[in-house]
């Protein structure tokens, strides 16, 4: 072997090497340097990338179905369920549940009450063969035949977890005896949807509306200005007030999800077209922007490889901080009676039954779900703080 010090080529060091690799690294590599430095950040990343997965893998790790269908009749507003290992009679290599039975007698005036017998144990059985469902599917069902989507998936009946005999509801059930958890993780999926789509229609549009304005300037500035300006100003809650109200009530549950999804898009793209605008107005007289013009190259060609790869990283930031915005969105509206219904299982569907002072009594687990809600609305602000930071070219990177 060859001796590179008898040759004479010098030795990096570690910090000749660190700082090599920091100069030759693109954009993208120095914002996720910065972002690994922020613990908050990427403990926040962590919880977000869960709590995504549970919502896409929802109809696996549910035991039982979430709509009407699924519900336990013998279990109604029924308190959480927690597997044990040990009780008087002894411990098990198992988790396990006791036996819940129906009973009624002259104590209760004669109405079904539910006892718990601990004599008896059900134990919990991992991937056993319950509802079927089908994953990665995708269904809308739109006026007209025309604009019907549909994509099938796999179909499976087999779920991460439940019991040999009767039910295991770990947040409890509602007053119609379904299951609170698999309600919970399907809802997560359905709040995530209407976000993503909403944020990508705004993404579209403000890419669209923000680079034409900058790039072109004048009196094309000045119109898609005043459009922009007039988006803005109008109030949200009386928009959804006068769509709610033009939404027939023969639509299905799928057309008002999308008709949301789309509304929420088309309100949210103006914050973020003004950022793009900003910056093609800075950018657009450089000199390698003048260069690509001069090789006879399209505006559509200049804005699009040339304009909006220079602020790629705040378009990324841009879009994980308003995403949870389009969830409270579409929370909020669920909640107000504005936006999705029952049956759609949405985090604003569930903060629904959360309203009475009765639920505030005697039903705390039906507040579990807003746990979900708050923790994944933190998660999203923290990690675009997160990212904001490390976007930023003026922050130390040392």
């Amino acid at each position: 072997m060859v001796d590179q010090t008898a040759m004479g080529a010098p030795i990096k060091s570690a910090d000749q090497k660190s700082k090599e690799a920091y100069f030759t690294a693109s954009q993208m590599q120095l914002v996720w340097a910065r972002f690994k430095k922020n613990k908050a950040a990427m403990i926040a990343g962590t919880v977000l990338i869960g709590i995504i997965l549970m919502g896409f893998f929802a109809p696996f790790l549910s035991p039982y179905d979430p709509t009407i269908a699924g519900r336990d009749k013998e279990y109604q507003n029924g308190a959480p369920q927690i597997p044990m290992f040990c009780d008087h009679n002894g411990c098990s290599a198992r988790p396990f549940l006791h036996t819940l039975e129906r009973t009624r007698s002259i104590k209760t005036n004669f109405r079904w009450v539910t006892e718990i017998n601990t004599e008896q144990r059900r134990y919990v059985e991992l991937f056993p063969t319950g509802w079927e469902y089908r994953l990665f599917s995708f269904e809308l069902n739109l006026p007209g035949e025309a604009l019907d989507i549909a994509i099938p998936g796999f179909r499976m009946t087999t779920h991460l977890f439940g019991v040999d005999k009767g039910g295991i509801h770990l947040f409890g059930t509602d007053h119609a005896g379904k299951d609170i958890f698999s309600r919970t993780l399907h809802a997560i999926y359905t709040s995530l949807a209407v976000g993503t789509i909403g944020v990508f229609i705004s993404f579209v549009l403000a890419l669209v509306i923000g680079g034409a304005s900058g790039y072109f300037g004048g009196w094309v500035d000045g119109v898609l200005q005043m459009f922009t300006d007039a988006i803005r100003t109008v109030p949200a809650i009386p928009l959804f007030m006068a769509l709610a109200a033009f939404v027939p009530d023969e639509w299905s549950s799928e057309a008002r999800f999308f008709f949301i999804s789309i509304i929420l898009g088309f309100i949210g793209w103006p914050t973020l077209a003004r950022r793009v605008r900003t910056h093609l107005l800075t950018e657009r007289n450089q000199e390698y922007v003048l260069a690509a013009k001069m090789c006879g190259a399209s505006p559509t060609h200049v804005i699009r490889r040339h304009l909006l790869p220079s602020f790629t990283s705040y378009i990324i930031v841009d879009l994980v901080i308003s995403f949870p915005y389009m969830v409270l969105s579409e929370t909020a509206l669920s909640f107000i009676g504005l936006g999705l219904k029952e049956p759609v299982n949405s985090l604003g569907v569930l903060l629904q039954s959360v309203t009475s002072a009765d639920v505030l009594l005697n039903y705390q687990w039906y507040f579990i779900p807003v746990i979900f809600f708050v923790g994944m609305v933190l998660a999203f602000v923290f990690v675009g703080d997160g990212l904001r930071d490390a976007a930023d070219p003026y922050s130390d990177h040392k």
